[in-house]
């Protein structure tokens, strides 16, 4: 079975494109972006045995239906240039920019994702890595364009490869599609991957449609006959539509045990009207005529859905006794259920609308995915806050609506209303009752925040309890804040210190030339910053007295170390680690706990960085769950890797010197040392190179055989 649709030609799409955009630059880059695209492949052809330009040039045709900027467009062209052709990222951005090469290396990386969908942690999995790896929300739009051309031409495909990639496109695509508001994609999506999955039950149900069609269409058409006479006695300006009901929606409905006569909402209309109160007026006139179902109704304009859904929804008992589902919605809401948060990227007096725009507009999941990106979060809060959770509405004592994730606490909700509520907050009173601050709130629920103006703040114990991304955001920034304040403390009395040990007085210190010197060589804009950034050990306060005293004032220790480290160490990950389910993806190791061949790993996914790779036991990933992938160690590997040992002595004579003997004699580098001695106890932090576990150990065990050690310990920071 071919695709019956009309061929795509550019001309074709620079027609779509200037009904929205007649801006000749713009489209002389589209253009500038077809003919790279056609060039790059010429002579190759699809399984279809089309040009395989054909492909790009649908998918950006695809894109123009929700009014795609040019960005996109050429994107789209482009989508499979790195992956298919002899073009590199650096040739794409040098004709094109970063923006555009962005995208095109966004959807490169989707598209070498290896889907596996044995069950729902898998799939889950697959979900958040789309979305972690999509830096940009038009990456996304581009690969869900790019599925349902494929998916429009999947006959050509083997019947084994059609199923695979029809429960690929069900599992992880349309969810993401609903998620963003893109009706007509994610339906169709869903229709053409039933039709590969049960074509049995896909073609029995349009067999049952076309049997009743002409019946339906009467029944029809003859209450959209009743509805605009009715509207237009009140003066209401208007337009009606019949609604055709998805295959596959029919299908879920039958699946769950219904008959196909049991369906009501198959016989379906749909009203537009030009503003918001003559949605409203419509509905009062209709059931004032025709009497609407119990508990049918909805109002999604007061209440819009995640993705920015507005409409009102009711079912009526119309003509000769049938039921029929209206929706009442205005144009421009109309097009927001169509085609979702990129239908606002239309273009206004010549140019895109930028995010800023639509944050103005309060285009709410727009709104809330800028927030989120913007913001120091993770992949799997991201997601679990924008993209995969049902969402309740809560209200302010006053009747505002406050949208959160289903599951959200007090504290979740004391947070969206403003931070410095959530920040004083004590206590809160649901429906009337006092409730406990991990209390699960339910739809429909009132909520009243207690605060204390003394407060001293949130307790960490929130992070575990809260929901929402945004509340566990502005309780970290909370707490990072009052840590700015223990560092400037604890880096001061650290530079002090540091500072009588080698005998400069503070008023050397601060001499406009020593400071000057000081703050420009570590990278600080004042001595605050230096302090702050000392006690969080982000700069060793031996660091500031070797910019103070110079080069040529090296002290032993820096000696022993510089002999120590006298070869480099190749520590790239290329190679050595396994993700399972994907390949060339950017591998980093953990800071924190420093992972070591032998060590059981985890993989944890980052914000635009790929895979970052964590022992199993790093409290920063202990209680995580979906965030986290599947990694394991190579079987050879010939480099050293990092870790951290602390070293606690009775006594420091000659202990360095020792520490690096033993270290030279088991093929151990050390790459650096801090000294943390504090009163009567010695203590030595140690980076050090090692080849795996095992190796580590035996130098534990070498170090604690020194005079005068009394532990060695691996931590993790």
């Amino acid at each position: 079975m071919t695709d019956k649709r009309e061929k795509v030609t550019f001309d074709k799409l620079r027609e779509k494109v200037l009904k929205y955009n007649q801006t000749k630059k713009d489209l002389d880059l589209i253009r500038k972006a077809y003919l790279f695209a056609y060039e790059k492949h010429f002579g190759e052809k699809r399984l279809t045995n089309d040009d395989f330009i054909e492909h790009p040039l649908n998918v950006a045709y695809i894109l123009t239906s929700i009014f795609a900027d040019k960005a996109t467009i050429c994107a789209a062209l482009l989508h499979d240039v790195l992956e298919d052709t002899d073009t590199t990222e650096e040739e794409l951005r040098e004709e094109f920019g970063d923006e555009i090469a962005s995208l095109v290396v966004g959807v490169t990386k989707i598209n070498k994702l290896n889907y596996n969908g044995e069950n729902e942690a898998m799939i889950a999995n697959h979900r958040k890595i789309i979305v972690g790896l999509s830096e940009d929300v038009r990456v996304i739009i581009i690969k869900l364009a790019d599925r349902l051309h494929n998916m429009r031409t999947l006959w050509a495909l083997s019947e084994k490869k059609q199923k695979e990639k029809a429960r690929e496109t069900l599992d992880i695509l349309t969810p993401i599609a609903h998620r963003l508001g893109m009706n007509q994609i994610k339906s169709e999506l869903e229709d053409l991957s039933l039709r590969y999955l049960k074509p049995d039950v896909y073609y029995s149900i349009v067999g049952m449609l076309n049997q009743t069609k002409k019946e339906r269409d009467e029944a029809v058409r003859r209450m959209m006959d009743k509805v605009t006479e009715l509207l237009r006695e009140h003066g209401i300006k208007h337009k009606v539509k019949g609604r055709a009901k998805s295959i596959y929606s029919i299908y879920k409905k039958l699946d769950t045990g219904r008959k196909f006569s049991e369906i009501y909402d198959m016989l379906a209309l749909r009203v537009f009207v030009d503003t918001e109160q003559e949605c409203y007026q419509a509905l009062g006139i209709l059931h004032s005529k025709f009497r609407p179902v119990p508990k049918r109704f909805k109002d999604y304009i007061a209440m819009p859905k995640p993705n920015m859904y507005q409409s009102l929804h009711t079912t009526v008992f119309g003509t000769d006794g049938n039921l029929y589902e209206i929706q009442i919605r205005t144009y421009e809401m109309d097009k927001v259920a169509e085609y979702g948060i990129a239908s606002h990227w239309s273009y206004k007096e010549g140019k895109t609308q930028s995010i800023q725009n639509a944050m103005e507009q309060k285009l709410q999941f727009f709104r809330s995915i800028i927030e989120l990106k913007n913001t120091e979060i993770n992949d799997e809060e991201f997601i679990n806050s924008v993209v995969y959770k049902d969402t309740i509405y809560t209200f302010t004592p006053k009747g505002d609506v406050i949208e959160l994730p289903n599951g959200s606490t007090p504290i979740d909700f004391a947070y969206r209303v403003h931070t410095e509520i959530g920040d004083k907050m004590v206590g809160a009173i649901v429906n009337g009752s006092i409730v406990p601050l991990d209390y699960e709130l339910q739809d429909g629920d009132i909520v009243k925040i207690n605060v204390n103006k003394n407060s001293e703040g949130p307790s960490k114990e929130w992070l575990n309890i809260v929901k929402t991304a945004q509340a566990k955001n502005k309780i970290r920034a909370f707490f990072n804040r009052s840590d700015k304040a223990t560092n400037l403390i604890r880096g001061e009395e650290l530079v002090s210190r540091s500072l009588r040990k080698h005998k400069i007085t503070i008023n050397e210190f601060n001499s406009p030339e020593n400071l000057n010197k000081v703050l420009e060589e570590l990278k600080c804009a004042n001595i605050e910053e230096l302090y702050i950034n000392v006690g969080a050990n982000r700069i060793n306060v031996e660091d500031v007295i070797k910019v103070l005293m110079g080069e040529e004032e090296e002290n032993k220790e820096e000696l022993i170390l510089k002999k120590a480290q006298a070869k480099e160490i190749e520590t790239s990950t290329k190679n050595d680690i396994v993700v399972k389910g994907i390949d060339n993806i950017k591998v980093n190791i953990a800071g924190c706990c420093k992972p070591i061949p032998g060590d059981n790993i985890v993989g944890y996914i980052t914000k635009g960085y790929g895979i970052t790779i964590h022992r199993m036991v790093c409290p920063n990933v202990r209680d995580l769950e979906e965030r986290i992938i599947d990694v394991s160690w190579n079987d050879n590997i010939s480099k050293k890797y990092s870790t951290t040992i602390l070293v606690e002595a009775t006594h420091d004579d000659e202990l360095l010197l020792n520490i690096v003997a033993k270290a030279s004699n088991s093929k151990i580098i050390v790459q650096h040392f801090e000294n943390l001695s504090k009163d009567i106890r010695y203590l030595y932090e140690i980076d050090i190179l090692v080849e795996n576990k095992e190796a580590l150990k035996k130098f534990k065990e070498e170090v604690k055989s020194i005079p005068g050690v009394i532990s060695v310990e691996r931590i993790i920071k």
